[in-house]
């Protein structure tokens, strides 16, 4: 697309453009031409729609391991030229060159870059200035946004008797080259993941200390990178970074090991980290394909029991290289073929190419070259070849430019539907021939999102490249299970083990296999959207409607392989890939492309992909005929070349539709999806029991290896986090604070003006800590004088699990004047109580039922609350008379009606989550020695709960039991 079409100068799509960032504190420039894919609003709204905004890690890309030629478009300044095939259109052919306008191009790259390396290879870059500006062109707006990052040190100034904190430190001469490492590890240039602003490595976000915190980041992920084998250490950043940066080093180290950007893989130096013997919680992950063997590794270094159970009597899930072996006049022949995942899609920041380099294995790039053969074995013509693909790709656009007209219409308009629209309307002048190839490029779409055209979300069905993985798709000779057999490498894993229900509850989950029950602290749940499509796994209690909704609107798609071992190699070394075209639209998925494996499986080895209606309905099609069909296809290729086609030695046909383990290849974003599916997939239930990794739970990376992967990393950081967090709130119930007296009498003091009031809800927070996921601190009254009005009544209807809470603290409250019940939660969470409609009887419904806190009294808070009200107390003693800092005018309280015998209700002022306070909790709350728990049911359990020290259980909601 030309540049000069692209200019749009809306600041408010600049601004919600996931890689534009205006608060750019490492002062680089970005050029932004436009080319969203999906500018239409989103029909599934989510809190966080962009869990991880980045730069697109396609902007270091390459069509070359090695980066060695320069375009000198301007004596002055040296572009190279990166290739940007979009995944989604090109996957089974990327041959041809993105024009430079639609290029990625770095301009002034600085000298550090020269001899540096991504993932292993090689960055050959022109030298240029110290002093550097990074132009990124990343398919956006045509508007720019201009800083400079400057790397040498007397651009660092310091103001007559400023604090050193108030300056950005100077780490080193490499933060350009460190940045775009950091961009191939999913990290912004410029600015903090959502994930880490949730994980609060930095008290402000925005400003100096971002910035430090940001270049420190870089500087240790960079340092990983160099050399992958060793394991990093927090020590060997003391020389480098400022002391009074060390908080920050702490926050930056703890983060990347945590959640798995560093210090990871197969390398000895860190699976020594994996402890003898684990003293953490055990954790039970179900299916060791790579996002199970991921979390399984994880998990076990950070100290946890494991136990892997695995359906099948293999590792690796859809990823399956099968050792394929035969008899030539007494020569055994023998190849790996991968049956299932077989392409490393991108190679720049790839975690599977990370464990590659750990292994010392090579990777091969799969070569550009792909010859299109015609139905009677004719090769195509390069000129009808390039007429009809640049027909295809210009339809594409159109698709494209038709779901912005068409807005949020779009999402239940098809992919097939738009395209079948636009060929009638430019594609009346062609033969049949073209529309043969035309189909083919059908296929190949096919193929790229494993789903018929016609089930594919026009709105979204392209809404992950964005973040496609830069740098070559390539193979790793001797296949993918390498990879897995080194993953599964002393894992405890239980294969054979078909898991048929699993329950989760506050004390813990079971995992039940035939008639064995496996209990642990949580579960990881990696099967495929497939298997969770089809329900062969009952939940207890069943999902979220929430989760069911997403897994259900989600695609599920199939793709289909037939491997075939020749006595030789008859189709030339020279290629790994050729298509063929077929003259019925329904097959053109069937044998459309051919990979040569005969340079990385170890033998003469051909596999013919399925995709489309054809993949379908070749899970029923007999071996022996599509051997046959195969076998036609290619002598219709190579005889009237003068090549024999030799008699097959061993072939296999792959039916990953009908394996009870997968039923079906990889997800697809289907009409009325969306991305924020993915997210909806991967979030967690039952109070941070149940966790979900896989291809299907990631917006970013759906339908690849590497996607799964991650998820593995990113689910074992969040069960630690959750683990972490139990294990404090246990802490403070064993320990409460010594100070109780002295807090709980400065506690009464905050909440005389509290920041937020609703109803017999008060909020206190420090209103300096403007992130939403901040604590806060919430106090519940009840009042004895309060009389019930027709609303609680009503309520109380609704609610019945409600009524002998209510009324069994109805009996306390004419004992006393006012009763006070407290905890944690985060800003946003009480904003959302504050918006709950229907009085207070329904927000503690809300609270317990769905926030699924524990109210409790002021011990119980302990001493995890101290550090909170200090800080509160701390900003209101600075707090000027006339601040109005984070108060939302809009919000402000309304006049009180106020009676000296009823509680005051006033109208709230602002709000914001706290991980510390997990969605999906169970059923109903006990108050037992000052503290109010809510109360899950568990498995194999009925509920209810114990009152006081009584033993008897109910079966009614849980009884009360109010103690000082």
């Amino acid at each position: 697309m030309n540049q000069s079409n692209q200019t749009n100068h809306n600041p408010q799509q600049q601004q919600n453009h996931p890689y534009v960032h205006v608060h750019n504190p490492l002062r680089f420039t970005i050029f932004a031409p436009q080319s969203n894919p999906n500018p239409i609003p989103n029909p599934n709204p989510n809190p966080n729609p962009n869990p991880n905004p980045n730069f697109n890690p396609n902007l270091i890309s390459n069509t070359n391991s090695n980066i060695d030629s320069v375009s000198n478009h301007n004596p002055t300044s040296h572009f190279i030229s990166l290739s940007s095939v979009p995944r989604k259109r090109r996957r089974g052919r990327p041959r041809i060159v993105t024009p430079l306008s639609q290029q990625q191009v770095y301009n002034h790259t600085p000298p550090s870059l020269s001899n540096g390396t991504i993932n292993g290879q090689l960055l050959s870059l022109p030298s240029s200035t110290s002093s550097s500006a990074l132009l990124i062109n990343s398919g956006m707006e045509n508007s720019t946004t201009t800083f400079n990052l400057h790397n040498n040190t007397n651009n660092v100034k310091r103001a007559g008797g400023a604090d050193i904190s108030d300056e950005i430190i100077v780490i080193n001469k490499e933060a350009t080259a460190e940045a775009l490492v950091a961009l191939s590890s999913g990290f912004p240039a410029d600015s903090l993941t959502d994930e880490e602003i949730d994980a609060g490595v930095v008290s402000v976000v925005g400003g100096i200390e971002q910035v430090n915190y940001i270049l420190i980041r870089n500087h240790i992920i960079t340092k990983w990178r160099e050399n992958v084998m060793n394991w990093v250490t927090k020590e060997m950043f003391l020389d480098v970074i400022p002391a009074h940066c060390s908080t920050l080093l702490d926050s930056a180290y703890n983060y990347l090991v945590s959640h798995g950007y560093i210090n990871f893989g197969v390398a000895p130096a860190i699976k020594e980290k994996i402890m003898a013997e684990p003293s953490k919680p055990r954790v039970i992950v179900i299916g060791a394909g790579l996002a199970g063997l991921a979390a399984a590794r994880q998990l076990l270094s950070f100290g946890f029991k494991v136990i892997v159970l695995e359906g099948r009597k293999r590792a690796g899930g859809r990823v399956y290289t099968m050792k394929i072996n035969g008899e030539n006049n007494g020569e055994s022949k023998e190849a790996a073929a991968d049956l299932g995942g077989s392409v490393l899609t991108g190679t720049l920041g790839n975690p599977l190419g990370i464990l590659a380099r750990q292994l010392s294995y090579p990777l091969h790039k799969v070569r550009d070259k792909c010859p299109l053969y015609t139905v009677d074995g004719k090769p195509v013509d390069p000129g009808m070849d390039l007429k009809v693909e640049t027909a295809f790709n210009r339809i594409l656009e159109k698709a494209s430019k038709l779901r912005q007209l068409m807005g949020e219409v779009s999402q239940d308009v098809s992919l097939g539907a738009a395209l079948e629209t636009f060929w009638q309307v430019y594609g009346d002048d062609v033969n049949a021939e073209e529309m043969n190839l035309y189909n083919w490029h059908l296929a190949n779409l096919e193929y790229a999102n494993a789903g018929l055209l016609s089930k594919l979300s026009l709105a979204f069905w392209d809404q992950d490249d964005p973040y496609d993985m830069g740098g070559d798709h390539c193979f790793l000779p001797g296949g993918n299970g390498r990879l897995v057999q080194a993953l599964s490498e002393n894992v405890p894993i239980l294969y054979e083990k078909t898991v048929h229900t699993i329950r989760y509850g506050s004390d813990g989950v079971q995992v039940l296999c035939g008639n064995q029950v496996f209990e642990g602290d949580m579960a990881l749940c990696t099967v495929s959207l497939g298997v969770l499509k089809s329900g062969s796994i009952k939940f207890n209690p069943e999902l979220p409607q929430r989760k069911l909704d997403g897994i259900k609107r989600l695609g599920f798609g199939l793709l289909n392989k037939v491997a075939i071992l020749f006595p030789y190699v008859f189709w030339g070394t020279d290629l790994d890939t050729f298509g063929h075209l077929s003259n019925n639209p329904s097959d053109r998925g069937k044998f459309f492309l051919f990979y040569s494996y005969a340079s990385v499986s170890g033998g003469p080895l051909l596999i013919a992909l399925v995709a489309g209606e054809a993949a379908h309905e070749f899970e029923s099609m007999p071996a022996t005929d599509a051997v046959s069909r195969v076998l036609e296809i290619l002598r219709g290729i190579y005889e009237p070349k003068g090549i024999a086609i030799p008699n097959p030695l061993q072939t296999v046909c792959t039916r990953w539709g009908s394996d009870p383990f997968s039923l079906g290849s990889y997800s697809n974003v289907a009409v009325g999806a969306s991305g924020d599916d993915y997210d909806i997939l991967a979030e967690s239930v039952g109070d941070g029991r149940l966790f979900f990794a896989g291809e299907a739970t990631t917006r970013r990376y759906p339908a690849t290896m590497h996607g799964a992967f991650l998820t593995g990393l990113r689910e074992a950081a969040h069960m630690a986090h959750h683990a972490s967090l139990r294990n404090s709130r246990a802490k403070v119930e064993r320990n409460p604070s010594k100070n109780a007296h002295s807090y709980a009498s400065l506690l009464a003091d905050l909440f005389r003006e509290p920041e937020l009031e609703f109803g017999s809800f008060s909020v206190i927070f420090d209103r300096k800590n403007i992130d939403p996921k901040s604590t806060a601190v919430l106090r519940v009254t009840f009042s004895g004088h309060r009389k019930k009005s027709h609303e609680y009544s009503r309520l109380d209807q609704q609610h019945h699990s409600n009524k002998l809470l209510f009324q069994q603290l109805q009996s306390h409250f004419n004992q006393q004047q006012e009763l006070h019940v407290y905890t944690l939660l985060s800003r946003q969470q009480a904003q959302e109580l504050r918006e709950v409609r229907g009085g207070d009887d329904a927000r503690l419904n809300y609270l317990c039922e769905k926030l699924g806190v524990k109210l409790v009294g002021r011990k119980g808070l302990g001493s995890s609350a101290d550090s909170v009200i200090d800080s509160i107390k701390a900003e209101r003693g600075t707090r000027r008379p006339t601040s109005t800092s984070l108060t939302l005018k809009s919000e402000t309280s309304k006049p009180r009606v106020a009676t000296l015998k009823q509680k005051l209700i006033r109208k709230a002022k602002v709000m914001g989550n706290n991980k510390g306070c997990p969605a999906n909790a169970g059923e109903g709350v006990r108050l037992v020695g000052g503290s109010i728990v809510s109360n899950t049911t568990p498995p194999n359990s009925t509920v209810g709960a114990k009152t006081g020290g009584d033993n008897s259980v109910s079966n009614s909601p849980p009884n009360l039991n109010v103690e000082g």
